[in-house]
C-alpha cells in the first residue's frame, strides 16, 4: 500500500498496443523524477524539511514538484509559464504551492527566458531557497532507474525507446539505465520544429512549439550523445497522432505522446524485430480544447510518413526523421 498519492502515480503502466509497439503510460511522468530528486537532496542534507524549493515550469513539473514537497514537508514556489491552466492553478493552490505565473507572451521563447530571469531574481532575494534546476541538474535522472528496470522486465528482446526530449532527463535517463541492462537499446528523440535543442530553430511551426518537448534555451540535462535518431513533428502531425492513438487504442494522452506515437510506429516498421516503446508523459486533459475538440481536423495517420533527412538544413514541416548517430550537440547548444 502506498503512503502518499505521489508514490501511487509515479510508476507507469506498460500497455501492449500492437505487436512490437508498447506504450509506457504515465499519469504525470515527472512525479517519479521529482520524488527521487527531492528524496536524494534530503538524504544528502542539501535541503531540510521546511525549506523552500523553487523552479520554472510549463506545467507537468510544477505539479510533480508540488506533490514531492507535499510528501516531504517542504515549501514550493513555481515560476509558471503563461500556458499553466486554471485546473493546475487550483491544484497547486490547494497543495500549498505558490505559483507566480508569467503574463501572456508573444512566443514561448520569451516566456522561457522571462521565467529563468525571474527565478534568478527570486534567488537573489532569497538565497536560502533551493533551485531545483530541472533542466540542468542530473539529480532528475535518478527516479527513472526503476522505470527502466520495469521496461526491461516486461518487454523482451531489443528495444527502440521513443520519447519527447524536453529537459533531457526522462529519455536520457531511461536510455542510460536500460543500456546497463540491454546494451543494444536504441534511443529515438522527438522534437517540435523551432526547438533549439537539436538545431531546428530556423524552422517555424505556425501553430506552436509543443510545450514540454522543445526548448528555446539550452538544457544541460540533454546528453545529445545518447540519441540514435531524432524525429521533428509539427503541431498538425502531433494532433493527428494524439487523435489516432485515442481512436485506435483508447489511450488519452498529451500532444507530445501523439508525436511519439507517430515516431514509434515508423521505427517499428523500419526494424520489425525490435519493440518500439514510446513514452506517454501525461494524460490528455489539458489538451481537451486545443487538440481533442479539434479531432475532426486531424489528418489520417496513414499513409503519413516522415521526410528522411541527412542534414538539419533539410528540415521542413510537417515531419522529418534524421539519423543522429549519437553525435554531440549542434553549435547552437555549445
Amino acid at each position: 500500500m502506498h503512503d502518499h498519492v505521489a508514490s501511487a502515480i509515479a510508476r507507469p503502466d506498460l500497455i501492449s498496443l500492437e505487436d512490437g509497439l508498447v506504450c509506457v503510460r504515465f499519469e504525470t511522468m515527472k512525479v517519479v523524477s521529482a520524488l527521487a530528486a527531492v528524496e536524494d537532496l534530503l538524504a544528502r542534507g542539501v535541503v531540510r524539511p521546511g525549506d523552500t524549493l523553487v523552479d520554472s515550469s510549463s506545467g507537468i513539473y510544477a505539479y510533480a514538484l508540488a506533490l514531492a514537497c507535499h510528501r516531504f514537508g517542504l515549501r514550493c514556489l513555481i515560476i509558471g509559464s503563461t500556458t499553466v491552466d486554471s485546473v493546475l492553478r487550483a491544484q497547486l493552490a490547494v497543495l500549498g504551492a505558490e505559483l507566480e505565473q508569467m503574463p501572456p507572451s508573444r512566443n514561448l521563447k520569451l516566456d522561457q527566458d522571462r521565467r529563468v530571469r525571474r527565478v534568478r531574481e527570486v534567488l537573489d532575494e532569497h538565497p536560502e531557497y533551493h533551485w531545483m534546476r530541472q533542466y540542468h541538474d542530473d539529480v532528475h535522472y535518478l527516479g527513472y532507474r526503476v522505470v527502466a528496470e520495469q521496461i526491461a522486465a516486461e518487454v523482451g528482446g531489443g528495444v527502440s525507446l521513443v520519447g519527447g526530449v524536453g529537459s533531457g532527463a526522462s529519455t536520457g535517463a531511461l536510455a542510460t539505465y536500460l543500456r546497463q541492462l540491454r546494451p543494444d537499446t536504441e534511443l529515438v528523440g522527438v522534437q517540435p520544429f523551432g526547438s533549439i535543442t537539436f538545431g531546428s530553430e530556423h524552422v517555424v511551426d505556425p501553430e506552436i512549439i509543443i510545450a514540454g518537448i522543445g526548448s528555446s534555451i539550452v538544457f544541460g540535462n540533454v546528453a545529445h550523445e545518447l540519441y540514435d535518431v531524432v524525429h521533428w513533428c509539427s503541431f498538425d502531425s502531433a494532433l493527428a497522432g494524439s487523435v489516432d492513438l485515442l481512436r485506435r487504442h483508447a489511450v488519452f494522452a498529451g500532444l507530445s505522446t501523439g508525436a511519439g506515437f507517430l515516431a514509434a510506429r515508423w521505427e517499428r516498421e523500419l526494424i520489425p524485430h525490435r519493440t518500439a516503446v514510446f513514452v506517454a508523459a501525461d494524460t490528455g486533459h489539458r489538451y481537451a480544447e486545443s487538440v481533442f475538440a479539434r479531432h475532426r481536423e486531424a489528418a489520417a495517420v496513414e499513409p503519413r510518413a516522415p521526410q528522411l533527412v541527412s542534414s538539419r538544413d533539410e528540415l521542413a514541416l510537417p515531419w522529418c526523421r534524421m539519423e543522429w548517430k549519437r553525435a554531440p550537440a549542434p553549435a547552437s547548444n555549445a
